[in-house]
């Protein structure tokens, strides 16, 4: 399916960044929430450093290994499904062809063209392409917007790790029995920037974008906590 050309190339839309972007803000909000959580309840139920940083070192490992595992796989079904619905959309155009262009029409009157218009721009996209035609208009499906699992795992593992080395080198360079304070305030701090910068991406508004991320990553980090002064064990 050939791209778009934009009528106003000044204006431009964002809407082809949607599938790594969501990948990529994903990894690394739950690399900042994750790691910085799992520290800072480590750190509220023991004041040695030591066992701090193993498990924040294990946290970003494991978390980078598991986020970008998960999107191959769940990226990968969606991309399965969409293949087999493309599939069927050929076994239906090579065996009733007439019936997929009658398909096609009531699709466009169902957008509001004429009975006529609605049958000859059917008509003239079955002739160009009527795969395209049935895949963009049934099915839904695009080009900017087709399941992509190699990305979406790439793009999630690599802003889970470099977000994840945020609060585990907070906890690191913090002063002795500083810890908990000094990664939550770099920990808030990250996930302010990264929100910012996913509304940035994305041209979208900041200040929600913003408050969003920072407010669920506060209540992951202050549960975390309160599970580790509560028991008093690492969680």
């Amino acid at each position: 399916m050939a791209s778009a050309i934009s009528a106003h190339p000044d204006d431009p839309h964002y809407v082809h960044r949607t599938g790594w972007l969501r990948a990529a803000v994903l990894g690394a909000n739950d690399g900042i929430i994750s790691v910085a959580s799992l520290i800072i309840g480590v750190a509220a139920a023991t004041p040695d450093a030591g066992p701090v940083l193993v498990a924040g070192v294990a946290a970003l490992i494991a978390g980078a290994m598991s986020m970008a595992a998960g999107e191959y796989i769940s990226v990968s079904s969606q991309a399965d499904s969409e293949n087999a619905d493309i599939a069927r959309e050929k076994e239906a155009l090579a065996a009733t062809p007439a019936d997929e262009e009658a398909e096609l029409a009531a699709i466009y009157r169902a957008r509001g063209l004429s009975e006529a218009t609605a049958a000859a721009v059917a008509r003239e996209l079955t002739a160009l392409d009527p795969l395209a035609a049935h895949v963009r208009d049934e099915l839904g499906l695009s080009e900017h917007l087709a399941a992509r699992p190699l990305q979406a795992a790439l793009a999630s593992g690599v802003t889970f790790s470099a977000a994840a080395a945020v609060p585990l080198l907070a906890a690191w360079l913090a002063p002795p029995g500083a810890i908990m304070v000094t990664v939550v305030a770099i920990a808030v701090l990250a996930l302010a920037v990264l929100g910012a910068l996913g509304a940035k991406a994305g041209a979208a508004p900041l200040v929600p974008a913003t408050l969003r991320v920072v407010g669920w990553g506060v209540f992951a980090m202050a549960s975390t906590a309160a599970v580790g002064r509560l028991f008093g064990v690492s969680v």
